[in-house]
């Protein structure tokens, strides 16, 4: 574009040129003054119009030139490209090893089995029976009834009835045993070293139901080692005389929500007795404070801590039953074995190391 531009100028000079060229030469004829006038004329004015032409030509030069150095005023200036501005890095911090000055020292908990593994457990138990009523045809063995009714498979139920030596022996055995089963509810009841091998089982954290009604009796002797490991105590003999009225020896439950009257079978208090036992009626206990026994039943409802039949002590692994079984309903006190034998061994299989 600048080269045509430059060749149009020079053809512009040519011009000029030659028009002064011309202007120069002599004119030839009559009217030869009035010919000078008019072409001196003409030659202004060619002259003054070549001048603006090249003036024009410069100008538009000029403005070519400036059009390449810089964009037109009428077309906008092309949008700016942003500036990347990264994004911050992130530092993690470093972790510190905790000091012994603020870290809790935590003991490690024992593992427990989910609630379908402890029934597995409970099914394949091994369980050892000692009731001293199977001697006496009249009294139909209430714990005998309530296992049998159970479904147990697996493991060893072993039933020695009333004979102590037999029952000693097993204890002596050695068989793990899960669950101990003590339902001394005639009035011969066993003594000496029958409790002292109940103590040692107890202390492996083995399940035990326990129906005794002679604490009075047989306190003084072993049974007190037992009963001071559970943390409960005698308060006084329960008698029954001749002209007793039967609501007067009904048992209320003192914890009503314990899981053990509905852990199997849900059992309502024993209020309406059968007496079968004449004289003693058992023993009432108070808690003594030595082990974390709770009273679960009584004969007074507004007494949580004495007046006692039954209890729960060792985690919940022994039941203490100080009333005769047969002086109750036969449905209810076989459902009640039931929850004992349940609620022991749960616990025994949920506490055991």
């Amino acid at each position: 574009m600048e080269e045509n531009l430059l060749k149009r100028i020079s053809l512009v000079m040519l011009v000029f040129a030659i028009v002064i060229l011309s202007c120069s030469l002599p004119v030839v004829g009559a009217n030869n003054n009035n010919n000078n006038v008019d072409l001196e004329g003409t030659q202004a004015a060619l002259s003054i119009k070549a001048t603006r032409l090249a003036n024009m030509e410069a100008t538009q030069l000029a403005e070519n030139q400036q059009a390449a150095v810089k964009p037109s005023s009428t077309n906008p200036p092309p949008a700016a490209v942003p500036t990347y501005t990264p994004y911050p890095t992130y530092t993690v911090p470093p972790v510190l090893a905790p000091t012994l000055t603020n870290t809790i020292q935590v003991a490690p908990q024992p593992t427990q089995d989910t609630g379908q593994a402890i029934q597995a457990k409970i099914k394949s138990a091994n369980i050892l029976v000692y009731e001293d009523v199977r001697g006496y045809p009249a009294l139909l063995p209430r714990v005998q009834q309530a296992i049998s009714s159970m479904d147990f498979s697996g493991g060893q139920i072993v039933e020695v009835g009333d004979a102590v030596g037999d029952f000693m022996t097993q204890l002596n055995s050695p068989t793990k045993w899960d669950l101990i089963i003590v339902a001394a509810e005639v009035r011969s009841g066993v003594r000496g070293e029958f409790w002292d091998l109940i103590l040692q089982q107890a202390k492996k954290n083995v399940g035990l139901a326990i129906e005794v009604w002679y604490v009075d009796k047989d306190y003084y002797d072993k049974l007190n080692f037992l009963l001071d490991e559970c943390g409960v105590t005698l308060q006084k003999n329960w008698t029954r005389p001749a002209s007793y009225q039967p609501l007067n020896y009904s048992i209320y439950w003192l914890q009503q929500d314990n899981p053990l009257f509905s852990i199997y079978k849900t059992v309502p208090p024993l209020i309406t007795p059968n007496i079968y036992w004449k004289d003693d009626a058992g023993d009432l206990m108070k808690i003594s404070g030595t082990g974390d026994a709770i009273l679960l039943a009584g004969t007074q409802p507004s007494e949580k801590s004495s007046y006692g039949v039954l209890t729960s002590c060792m985690q919940g692994r022994m039941i203490l039953q100080t009333f005769s079984t047969h002086d109750y309903q036969e449905t209810k006190t076989v459902a009640l074995w039931q929850n004992y034998i349940i609620y022991t061994l749960t616990n025994h299989f949920t506490t055991a190391n």
